[in-house]
Parts: C-alpha cells; structure tokens; sequence
C-alpha cells in the first residue's frame, strides 16, 4: 500500500470514529446508567427532582421548561472550566429527575424557536447553581477534549420539533450572571448551526440574541447565520482580528411572561414540602433506575434519607424515630 492510500484510510478511519461518537440515541426511559466511559454522574434519572441529584440529562422545551449544566457543589475547583467535565443539569420544572432552578435565580430569559434550533438566552444570578461569583465561565458541549463531552455524558433532549427526542449537536455557555444554550435539529447542518470550537468568545458572540434582565419571552425566529461563518470564509478562534458577532436574527410571534418560577421551596441540598403542616411526607423514587442522590442529607431542620431503588422519607428532624425491619419500615 502505499503512503498515500495509508494516509486516505488513516483519514477515513478518524472520520468514520468520530462519526460514529455521537450516533447513539437514547429517551430518558432507555438511557442508561451511563452513557460515557469516565462520568461521574448519571443518564438513568428517573423523575423526581433533587437539590443532590448527578443526573446530566438536560431539556430545553421553552420559555419555562428548560434545564442548564452547572457545578454539582460549591466551594474550590466549581469555576467552570475546573469542573466542566463533571457538571449536572439543573431544571425549571420538576419530573425530570433533576435539581430544581431555584426560583428567582433567572433575571431574565428570551427562548426562540428557528427552523434549525431551538436556543435559550438570559441572566441571572447563577450562584444559586454553584458556580463562584465573579466566574466569566466557560463552554459546555457534547464534545470536548477527549470525545465524551464536557460534561462527559451530559446529554440533551427537547420536544420542540415534535416528540421528545435526543438532540446530539448542542452548545452551553455559563458563567455566574449570564447564560445561552442551543441545541440543534438533528441534520447534516446541525454540527455547523451548534459549533462548539469558539469557546472563548462567549454567548453573546456565539449566540447574537436577547439577553436583557427583567423581560421573559418566546418567540419564533430566523436562523440567522452559522457562528463563525462570514461568507465564504470561516473565523478560525485565535486569528489576529476576530470578526464583530452576527446581527440579532428577526423574530416574530413573541409572547411574554412576568417571570419563571416552578414554586418550589429549594434549599441548598433538599426540595422542601410546600405544606409544613404535615409531620411527614413521603415520594415514591422511581423504579426505573437507581436513585441519583445522596442518602442522608440534612438541612434547616429537615432530614432527607434517600433509599435508593423503593423509597425516600422526609421526616421533622427530632419529632419521629425511624426503626427497619425485615421487608418493612416502621415509622414510630
């Protein structure tokens, strides 16, 4: 053979594996406990939502229903580009298996459906996520260094093209007041509508759109044009000049909302009952899968023990004694 054939299968073989990275396709039911070699948390995350939870499945349906990756605890090494490979996905709306957004963490959030994806922008104060005030952030995407995404197994579903389906091209910029996450239709243009190589210029280059505090929208809008794409030449990220962001594509269609909030009371490590009343409340884990927290979390007066694969009990710390027994739980 010579080198010139070696060198075209040398290429060919690159291609095809890394073609062949991203072709699985997973539902939240069939996912697996993990879907990359070297994850830290979870695929297989059932539905009840978690202020411990490691599920790194994340959603982005609308305006109120979207999910954003983000550290899973605070403190040293959560700035994002230390902790990227390891993020989890947090939630607006329960049922996911996920932690919960806190309410009042989003300042404001501008969510636009185009003919090639689907794209969530805004800000806030996303400290209440665990990433350090003052961290500038850092991209997410389902690529990374080493081919398993950053978070690795970190994986996005959506419904906004029909039924919920996993959208293999996706990009999340994070920091600790601002965010943007697109994730595009499956198709032969979606890794160039979701590129990922632009990772130190931001959402606001990478993603020309609404960003302003205070309002709350949805809107359908044009495509606009490709990050990095200026006619016929395309921006290599590290080149003398670095071109101005493309305009604001047109939207139209929009409607407003005075805020987004999913009415939980979220705690730094617990989701608490909405009614104190009640000395205990039990949920049902779901059993699907394993469960992604932590087993005997406590917090402002409320211990949280998690059972994982049947049950989990929240009991008023100091009122109740818990005992077991062989196939049952006795609650005295």
């Amino acid at each position: 053979m010579t080198p010139f054939n070696v060198l075209l299968v040398a290429l060919s073989f690159g291609l095809s594996a890394r073609a062949q990275s991203y072709s699985a396709t997973y539902l939240p039911s069939n996912a697996p406990n993990h879907s990359e070699k070297g994850q830290t948390g979870t695929n297989k995350c059932g539905t009840a939502a978690n202020q411990t939870s490691l599920c790194q499945n994340a959603y982005l349906n609308s305006l109120d229903d979207f999910c954003l990756f983000a550290p899973p605890k605070p403190g040293k090494g959560s700035d994002i580009g230390d902790s990227e490979q390891i993020e989890v996905s947090w939630c607006m709306n329960d049922g996911y298996g996920t932690r919960l957004i806190p309410d009042g963490s989003i300042h404001g959030a501008h969510f636009v459906q185009t003919p090639d994806f689907v794209q969530i922008t805004g800000t806030g104060d996303l400290t209440s996520l665990n990433i350090p005030k003052g961290d500038e952030g850092g991209e997410l995407d389902p690529h990374g260094a080493d081919g398993n995404g950053n978070p690795i197994g970190g994986l996005v579903f959506s419904s906004a093209f029909g039924q919920l389906e996993q959208l293999h091209e996706w990009t999340n910029f994070m920091s600790s007041t601002e965010f943007c996450f697109r994730a595009c239709k499956p198709g032969p243009k979606a890794p160039q509508w979701c590129e990922h190589v632009y990772d130190l210029l931001g959402c606001e280059w990478n993603m020309p759109a609404n960003y302003a505090a205070g309002t709350f929208e949805q809107c359908l809008g044009d495509s606009g044009l490709p990050m990095g794409v200026y006619g016929s030449s395309t921006f290599e990220q590290g080149a003398p000049h670095t071109p101005p962001p493309h305009p604001i594509p047109k939207s139209s269609s929009c409607s407003k909302m005075s805020t987004i909030k999913n009415g939980a009371i979220v705690t730094s490590s617990s989701i608490l009952p909405s009614t104190t009343s009640a000395s205990v409340s039990t949920t049902t884990s779901p059993s699907s899968g394993p469960s992604a927290t932590a087993a005997g979390k406590s917090s402002g007066g409320v211990l949280t023990i998690a059972l994982p694969g049947w049950e989990r009990l929240v009991v008023t710390a100091g009122a109740l004694l818990i005992g077991s027994m062989v196939g049952a739980v006795i609650v005295l």
